[in-house]
């Protein structure tokens, strides 16, 4: 598309900004907007943060979340080992400072040997997103509402695992979902993952934006 063309129009050209894409546009067009993060594509994931570790640790936690910019956000956490029979959990932050209690949820969860079960509080410490954690794992959770202070937060999530011989635990893979709340209007502008002990290594957890969600 010739220069005094851009966008279809003769001579000037019109601002573009996300939300608000004026012309007719061809694909380099595209593409160059789409780097200058002016493209409208709603629902697209925005990458926030990615951390990842080797070393066995206890926590994960992401403090820098956009909660004014996304009112969705998307985490994944992808483990390969956990030496010890433990629960992945999700708490809510603001400002350094996490709840550590009033969180609800219901879940139901299913293991290869054909066992199932049904998780569910009114009143706890956190939110459990993973049954357990023994030889490795992969886990999502959509989380909604973080950043508005009127609303509470909520959390859907889905977890898959696999599991060696430990205790009165056979060998199996296992997947749970659920979803989770913090009925409280606040602000959160943290997120942390958790284990009671270092038992989380090999991981890799990524934190999403989903774009004018």
């Amino acid at each position: 598309m010739a220069d005094d063309l851009k966008y279809g129009y003769k001579g000037a050209e019109p601002t573009q900004s996300f939300g608000n894409n004026t012309g007719v546009f061809d694909p380099n067009d595209i593409n160059n907007l789409i780097a200058d993060n002016k493209w409208t594509t709603f629902g697209q994931l925005e990458l926030i943060e990615t951390q990842s570790s080797t070393s066995l640790t206890t926590t994960v936690n992401f403090e820098s979340i956009q909660e004014s910019k996304y009112n969705v956000h998307l985490l994944t956490f992808s483990e390969g080992a956990a030496p010890g029979y433990q629960w992945l959990s999700l708490r809510f932050g603001n400002d350094g400072t996490y709840t550590t209690s009033g969180y609800q949820y219901a879940a139901q969860r299913y293991r290869s040997d054909a066992s199932f079960g049904e998780e569910k509080s009114t009143s706890t410490d956190m939110i459990r997103i993973a049954p357990y954690l023994y030889q490795g794992e992969n886990a999502y959770a959509y989380i909604y509402n973080i950043g508005d202070s009127s609303k509470y937060s909520f959390a859907t999530y889905h977890s898959m695992v696999e599991r060696i011989s430990g205790g009165s635990y056979a060998t199996s893979t296992g997947t749970k979902f659920g979803s989770g709340v913090l009925p409280q209007t606040s602000t959160v502008d943290e997120i942390k993952l958790f284990t009671t002990t270092d038992n989380i290594a090999k991981l890799t957890a990524s934190l999403y934006g989903i774009a004018e969600s």
